[in-house]
């Protein structure tokens, strides 16, 4: 997470914001509070697509029927304003690390017992989502994030609303919504969509976690190559366990008729006996995961608290409307959001400044008064409950973890990635020139420099200049420009992004989502997604973004 910035507003509809935790295509994510003390993550809608009434319209109908999904295996949709200047949605936190972070950096492939929980979780809420009118549309491994009680699906109907703005990163006529290597052949094809859609992306999401691979190969040939082979070929299920794999092929059918429903899918699974109330009864997660969660849930409650609700916090705008207390406030049958166990970057507490006006209009109200010191005893029944949860689930890695002995974090794990452990590549041998972080930083050397690169396709040929700063985790230690043609002209975009994790020794650098700096034309410019930089054996950088595509890079000399 990272702290508000300058431009940052403060209060967003009567929630107070404790820091951003990213970027999306719709706009910015911030991590807040109620003033009743829930934590929540609010979504401010990119103020370009604000002014287009065919997304607000879309938006609108999206979000009320979002409301109408059940909360057990999503994060629930609590409020919104969808009328104001700069419409917004707060949706329950889910405080868990994403799956694409759990295989793709922190763990690896899953074992075939979690894969199967995790397949019947996915299951019960693209039921609760189809049943509500919806299609997810964009289900991977980014949008479903782990926790002890289970997956949670986050992001559904976002994607339609989007549909609408026509556009996705750098904007290009015809623009597809979804993630090359989870996407269904219907997307592929810009055939009409229903529910199985969601059931592909599913199959090929189960066939990620198991083997920590896409069914139809990386990116690394250009997304359209991988589209082709979505709609034309038959997916590589060849490490799947045996187990999973007839499953995950039926999902994968290229005729959606012929996929089975999510409750056929549940059905499947043999594990409608260990689901209660959008809960595992059981526990599913590796212990060495579960350990991460239970260190991270620690984080969690020492983000301050807010305090009252400022005053004046609604005469922004009109009161949004508010769904029902039982969901709103975690009454009975809600699931409690901050019992759950906090994970990824330190929350640590942005300060709180008189904030200057505001680009953004009507979210923000004026200065914001200082938080109230958090009761201690509050504090530390939080934390008992929480310790508890972590417990019960997970047995002795509680204690294994409050006694620093236990091996699921740190470094020396087999097949990690990235934050987590070692990451050196598969052969053995230490990639060349990675070496320690020097002046301070946390950057590995060999990552240090000005990177260049370029793309060739039907649109012409488009340039890309990477420069890696040194830096700590939290600062900015990247810088893109993006220039190439766009229709009748050209596009220059500069991007700028933080380190979101310590590094271990030799990399990979794991780097947060991008803000745009400068845009020419401004609506050719969206920020990016959370990526990842690699050094190769042959000295050149490779940074991969969360929906698999990569693009390699050469050293300036």
């Amino acid at each position: 997470m990272e702290q508000l910035g300058a431009d940052d507003p403060q209060v967003i509809g009567g929630y107070r914001l404790l820091g951003r935790l990213g970027v999306g295509g719709m706009g910015q994510v911030y991590l807040a509070r109620s003033g009743r003390g829930r934590t929540v993550a609010v979504k401010l809608v990119r103020r370009d697509l604000a002014e287009r009434e065919e997304f607000r319209a879309r938006f609108r109908q999206e979000v009320g029927a979002a409301r109408r999904v059940g909360g057990d295996w999503t994060a629930p949709v609590l409020d919104a304003d969808t009328e104001a200047e700069i419409p917004w949605v707060a949706t329950g936190y889910v405080a868990g690390p994403s799956l694409e972070s759990v295989v793709g950096r922190e763990h690896g492939p899953l074992p075939e017992s979690t894969v199967r929980s995790l397949a019947a979780g996915l299951a019960g809420a693209l039921r609760d989502i189809h049943a509500a009118g919806l299609i997810h549309r964009d289900l991977k491994p980014s949008n479903v994030l782990v926790t002890i009680d289970g997956p949670r699906v986050i992001d559904f109907g976002i994607a339609r609303a989007l549909e609408s703005a026509g556009e996705e990163g750098i904007t290009r006529t015809g623009a597809l919504v979804g993630s090359p290597g989870f996407m269904a052949p219907e997307q592929v094809r810009g055939d009409p969509i229903t529910p199985a859609c969601d059931v592909f992306c599913l199959g090929s999401l189960l066939a990620y976690a198991a083997t920590g691979t896409l069914p139809f190969g990386a990116a690394d040939s250009g997304a359209h190559a991988v589209m082709f082979r979505i709609a034309q070929e038959e997916p590589d299920l060849s490490e799947v366990p045996e187990g999973l794999v007839d499953l995950v092929r039926d999902c994968l059918h290229k005729d959606p008729a012929r996929r089975p429903t999510p409750a056929q899918v549940l059905d499947r699974t043999g594990a409608q006996d260990t689901l209660l109330g959008g809960r595992m009864r059981e526990p599913w997660l590796p212990a060495a995961l579960v350990a991460q969660l239970g260190r991270h849930a620690v984080r969690l409650l020492e983000v301050e608290d807010p305090g009252e609700e400022p005053p004046g916090a609604r005469a922004a705008g009109r009161t949004p409307t508010r769904v029902s207390t039982r969901a709103a406030d975690g009454g009975a049958g809600a699931t409690p959001v901050t019992a759950s166990p906090g994970f990824g970057p330190p929350l640590v507490p942005a300060p709180v400044p008189v904030p200057p006006p505001s680009p953004h209009g009507g979210p923000v109200t004026g200065p914001v008064p200082p938080a109230r010191p958090r009761s201690r005893r509050a504090a530390t029944v939080a934390l008992v409950a929480v310790a508890l949860v972590v417990a019960l689930g997970a047995g002795g890695a509680v204690l294994a973890v409050m006694r620093g002995t236990d091996d699921g974090g740190g470094t020396g794990r087999k097949g990690t990635h990235g934050g987590g452990g070692s990451a050196s590549p598969a052969n053995g041998s230490p990639t060349p020139d990675a070496g320690e972080p020097f002046g301070g930083g946390a950057v590995p050397r060999g990552y240090v420099g000005t990177w260049t690169a370029s793309i060739d396709n039907d649109g012409g040929h488009s340039t890309r200049r990477l420069v890696v700063h040194q830096g700590k985790v939290g600062e900015r230690v990247l810088s893109l420009i993006a220039e190439g043609p766009a229709g009748g002209g050209t596009y220059h975009c500069e991007f700028q992004a933080a380190l979101a994790a310590e590094p271990t020794d030799g990399g990979p650098v794991s780097i947060g989502p991008s803000t745009v700096t400068v845009g020419r034309p401004a609506t050719s410019c969206t920020p990016g997604a959370a990526t990842e930089l690699a050094l190769l054996p042959d000295g050149r950088l490779r940074r991969t973004t969360t929906d698999g595509s990569s693009l390699t890079y050469d050293k300036e000399s």
